[in-house]
């Protein structure tokens, strides 16, 4: 059943604002941490837990370390943005007991395993930001940090994004969604699902080989997925190439692109490369699928 949702913006940051920093996913390197904790400390006031740190085999801490953190950032009004620490995995173990319905207007980074949380908040729908996690961040040039502060800054729209291949020609207009493959995949059948009607969906990600994003996207295409939304933009699958094959990443997106038939265009600087421009889900955006341009229609933060 078709839905309309009434987007709601976050509050625009300023500078000098107070901004929590959370892990809940996985445990990250400290000293990568420390470069990424000192860009947005350059702009804003980061604060974040003590325990931050810990770590419990693959997470960065046991749920109720990652949960509870979580919740008291979405939960405080005094605050207007919330960065992650790291990707990884753990965030949809903490879905259920996240006081999402409750959260204050504060703005919302981070991307890869971020995705699950992403979409529990499209699916009340919130807009949020897919961007640079911590870890990342100090690693982005100063164009794609100047991008993520004015996009978290101005309600004007931000540039627009070039991709650098047309897999499917056309043109789509709406609400973008999405973001990791993988992990966006594991949502269908739960609550957590962003809406998808008449969305543009964002798809990317990291050492998936081949069969593997072949058989996640075929279980987008099983659950209904490519018949809702009217485009695709994909952006970087870092490190999915299969050894000694003689045929790319790439060629296989293209192939399943093409059987699903909506406008898409490839090679978008989202994602885990070297570069990660930071976008705006759940606000209104253009796919040129045959210039590779994606449009923002609308700023991603209150006037």
């Amino acid at each position: 059943m078709k839905r309309t949702v009434r987007w709601l913006k976050p509050l625009p940051l300023r500078p000098r604002d107070a901004v929590h920093v959370v892990a809940p996913a996985g445990p990250f390197d400290r000293p990568t941490f420390e470069v990424g904790l000192a860009v947005i400390a350059e702009r804003y006031r980061p604060i974040h837990a003590p325990d931050i740190f810990a770590s419990h085999r693959y997470l960065a801490g046991d749920d109720a370390r990652r949960g509870g953190e979580l919740s008291r950032a979405l939960l405080d009004r005094d605050v207007r943005a919330i960065f992650s620490a790291r990707g990884g995995y753990g965030s949809a173990r903490l879905l259920p007991d996240l006081p999402f319905a409750d959260a204050s207007h504060a703005a919302f980074v981070g991307f890869s395993d971020l995705t699950s949380v992403h979409g529990a908040l499209q699916a009340l729908g919130r807009v949020s930001f897919h961007g640079p996690v911590l870890t990342q961040l100090g690693r982005q040039p100063s164009e794609v940090r100047e991008y993520l502060f004015r996009l978290l800054e101005s309600p004007e729209p931000p540039p627009p994004l070039t991709g650098s291949a047309t897999y499917v020609p056309g043109m789509a207009e709406g609400h973008l969604v999405g973001g990791n493959l993988s992990v966006l995949s594991r949502l269908i059948g739960t609550s957590y699902m962003p809406p998808l009607d008449g969305a543009v969906l964002l798809l990317e990600d990291v050492t998936e080989r081949p069969y593997r994003i072949d058989r996640m996207w075929t279980h987008l295409r099983l659950a209904g997925v490519f018949s809702r939304v009217r485009g695709i933009v994909l952006g970087d699958f870092t490190g999915c190439e299969e050894k000694g094959a003689d045929y790319s990443c790439a060629d296989v997106l293209r192939e399943l692109a093409r059987e699903a038939g909506l406008p898409c265009a490839a090679g978008f600087p989202i994602g885990h490369g070297d570069i990660n421009y930071p976008v705006a889900l759940g606000t209104q955006v253009r796919l040129d699928a045959d210039a590779a341009r994606l449009t923002f229609l609308e700023g991603a933060v209150l006037a």
